[in-house]
């Protein structure tokens, strides 16, 4: 069983629970990640979510997003989850947003989270597990930010966000 790591307001790990009794309607606060990754020729690999998720089913979002285990590393983490939920190899990660946090709620679920956020790049051609992705689209970064303009509602917030912070870091550029 996936066992999710419990923080406290600093992001200091308090104790662990298992995955599914985690998100419900008082989410506690834990650790997680978001990932923006990027193919060869500087494509976003965007997901929507399986509608059958428990978080957010339905919406569109970056690549993955995830949990790290008990001692595992960022790094190690979104590679598990790209294989898993997407069949894919991860390289030139790097960090974009390390103290990114949010609280979002959907349907009475809500998303309590410390969130780093990752750029990077996939290796190899998805392959997406269809109870975590039900769709996958290619799109550089203007595309991506005019289809999150004119779409809000589809969008997970956390990636609106991000999306907006990765820019004003300067990180990608302004759509």
């Amino acid at each position: 069983m996936e066992l999710i790591v419990l923080v406290d307001d600093e992001g200091r790990a308090i104790g662990e629970m298992p995955k599914p009794l985690v998100h419900h309607g008082e989410t506690p606060l834990h650790r997680a990640f978001s990932a923006y990754l990027f193919d060869e020729a500087g494509r976003l690999l965007i997901t929507r979510r399986a509608e059958d998720k428990a978080t957010f089913p339905g919406m569109w979002t970056n690549t993955v997003c995830g949990h790290p285990g008990p001692g595992e590393d960022d790094g190690t983490a979104i590679a598990r989850r790209a294989r898993f939920e997407l069949g894919l190899g991860v390289s030139e990660l790097r960090p974009a947003l390390p103290g990114y946090r949010y609280r979002a709620e959907f349907r009475g679920v809500v998303e309590n989270e410390i969130c780093p956020v990752y750029l990077g790049r996939f290796t190899g051609e998805p392959a997406p597990d269809p109870t975590e992705v039900g769709e996958w689209v290619l799109l550089d970064w203007a595309a991506f930010r005019e289809r999150q303009e004119s779409e809000a509602d589809a969008w997970s917030p956390w990636c609106r966000e991000q999306a907006r912070l990765i820019e004003e870091a300067g990180l990608l550029p302004a759509s």
